[in-house]
Parts: C-alpha cells; sequence; structure tokens
C-alpha cells in the first residue's frame, strides 16, 4: 500500500516535470521567424554587344599631345649644349649610365671553401672579419647540413685579389680560388 507520502512524492514529481517542459513555452511568447530578403547575384552583367564590333575613333585633337619639335634621346653620352627652354629636360634627354660589359666582368671574388658544418663557416667569416677582409657566407640563409660557401669580397680589381690570397692561405690555411663575382648565384 502506498502511503500518502508517497502519493504526494509521485503528485509534485509529475508537476515539477510538466513544468519544467511546458513552462518555458508559455513564458517565452511567440517566436519571430525572420526572413532575409536576398537577390542572387547574376554570374556576369548583361552588356551592349555593339560595344566589341564598334571601331575606336581617334581624338580629333591628336597635334595637342604631340611636341612641337623632335625628341632627342641620347644614351651614354653627355652633352655641354643648353636644352631649348620650351621642353621638358625630362623629355629632351634622358641620361643613363648602362655599364658596357655585363655584370660577369665587374667583379671578383675568392672562395676559401664550402663547408657542409655551418659553425665552422661562421668562425671562419668571423675570423676573416676581424682581420679586416670582405668575407661572408653564401647563401646567406643556409641552414644546418645544407652547403656553405666562404667567400672574400666582391672587388673589381682583380690584381688586389690576387695579392690577398697569398695572406689569406697563410692565415686560414686555404688556398683560395678566384672566381668572377656573379650577384645572380646564391
Amino acid at each position: 500500500m502506498a502511503t500518502q507520502f508517497q502519493h504526494r512524492l509521485v503528485g509534485t514529481l509529475v508537476l515539477v516535470s510538466l513544468g519544467v517542459i511546458f513552462l518555458p513555452d508559455v513564458f517565452d511568447g511567440e517566436k519571430a521567424h525572420y526572413l532575409e530578403n536576398y537577390e542572387a547575384i547574376p554570374l556576369r552583367e548583361d552588356f551592349d554587344t555593339e560595344l566589341l564590333t564598334a571601331p575606336v575613333e581617334a581624338p580629333e585633337d591628336v597635334e595637342a599631345f604631340m611636341p612641337q619639335e623632335p625628341v632627342t634621346v641620347t644614351i651614354n653620352e653627355s652633352t655641354d649644349s643648353p636644352q631649348p627652354e620650351s621642353e621638358p629636360a625630362a623629355v629632351a634627354q634622358v641620361e643613363a649610365s648602362v655599364p658596357k660589359a655585363g655584370y660577369e666582368d665587374s667583379a671578383w671574388i675568392i672562395r676559401l671553401g664550402t663547408f657542409r658544418n655551418i659553425e665552422n663557416a661562421k668562425n671562419l667569416v668571423s675570423t676573416l672579419r676581424g682581420k679586416g677582409y670582405p668575407a661572408q657566407l653564401m647563401p646567406r640563409d643556409v641552414k644546418q647540413g645544407e652547403l656553405a660557401r666562404v667567400e672574400v669580397g666582391p672587388n673589381v680589381s682583380k690584381d688586389k685579389l690576387e695579392a690577398m690570397t697569398a695572406d689569406l692561405e697563410s692565415l686560414t690555411g686555404l688556398k683560395g680560388q678566384l672566381l668572377r663575382f656573379n650577384p645572380l648565384n646564391p
């Protein structure tokens, strides 16, 4: 037989569970549902196909854009004659110093060696820089395990670098190799 306490407990549990289930819906009120109005973006715009086939006409006053006198452009020449006042200096003459030979004949380097141990290469470079030699590690962003070259230079004087090779050999014990400098070689 069920006691009066058990009946009250079951009733209370039923009422609490009904309250938990239905009261949030009662107190929440009416829900607003939003529908977004949007327009689809067209894949391409419609355009007039006659524009593609129509000829393009030049402006009638082309003469206004042309210089009054012929334009002279000189490269690697210096002129002592003054420019006319009517022409702008930038349009009248363009001076550029373009070397006659390419980068192949411009400079030289001494390659002392190629190292796999980066620390040894860095120590050699710091020793050479401490003695006043323009030494560097090539390529500059070398990682451990990759090959690194120790180079002295570049210098435009081949004779000056040839004179340095004996000093470098006595200092480092490495016989350097005189090579043309290639700035494009990483």
